[in-house]
């Protein structure tokens, strides 16, 4: 019992942490005056010094995220961690990953548009909160406390087992297979405000959304074969170029545990 009360207290931790991580994090893309470092603001160091400190924390993010995320490093790591506590663990890395970012992230100055119109400045603020909004309603869509290991550590506290989540498709998904990013990629992009720190950022988190699909849709399909690539063909990745889903489509394979996030949301 002593065990199972501190994994439940280790995963309740991580969700916390992951929980401030998360809205400082939105708080930082969108330069909220009250946080103490913000993704813009003046040159402070040489340009390719501080260019080179950027690309290098979302590098260490990617390669955290991305790693940890995987089948292999999974079932390595589990040899290791217990499994209920696999997922909190994952969490939390991420967290710290992306804290680390935030804490040493250098503004590069340099303006690349500015948007003086109000309509369009609250277009692009709207689409802003939109972007972070949608992120934390797919959370909720697939399973929020399971994605974010806090079902895996109540379960066992309670006494009772695991039981995968069924993946299902609800509205977002049945018109693309990644909502979760394409509201990462509204929060990133839209901004009144572009500098050059903010494109270096939006670009490279956009890449690696779109390389980390790939290796995300393999284990995917490794896991339910024909009729992941089935739902695969019927429902674009990010830009909802098709209609949606009928709604008797709209069953899919259950979610696998390499989940929906680049941002230490999802694995």
């Amino acid at each position: 019992m002593v065990k199972r009360l501190l994994f439940f207290t280790y995963g309740v931790v991580s969700y916390l942490v992951f929980l401030a991580t998360f809205l400082y994090a939105a708080a930082f893309v969108g330069g909220c005056p009250a946080i103490p470092t913000r993704l813009d603001g003046p040159l402070q160091a040489s340009l390719p010094l501080a260019l080179a400190i950027d690309c290098a924390l979302l590098t260490v993010f990617a390669v955290q995220h991305s790693v940890m995320a995987r089948r292999w490093f999974k079932e390595w790591w589990t040899q290791i961690v217990p499994w209920s506590i696999e997922r909190a663990t994952f969490v939390l890395c991420a967290s710290l990953a992306l804290l680390l970012l935030l804490w040493q992230w250098r503004p590069l100055g340099m303006q690349i548009w500015l948007v003086d119109a109000p309509v369009g400045r609250a277009a692009l603020w709207a689409l802003f909160g939109i972007g972070w909004v949608t992120v934390l309603i797919v959370t909720f869509l697939i399973n929020h406390f399971d994605l974010f290991g806090v079902r895996q550590v109540w379960l066992p506290l309670i006494g009772k087992p695991y039981t995968p989540i069924s993946f299902r498709t609800p509205l977002p998904y049945r018109f693309v297979r990644h909502p979760l990013y394409v509201g990462f990629l509204l929060a990133f992009w839209m901004t009144p405000n572009m500098t050059l720190a903010h494109l270096v950022f939006a670009l490279m988190t956009t890449a690696y959304i779109v390389v980390a699909i790939q290796f995300e849709e393999r284990d995917l399909v490794h896991e339910h074969g024909d009729a992941y690539r089935a739902y695969r063909r019927r429902v674009p990745m990010l830009l909802p170029l098709r209609g949606a889903l009928p709604r008797q489509e709209t069953e899919s394979p259950r979610r696998n545990a390499n989940g929906y996030s680049p941002i230490g949301v999802g694995k």
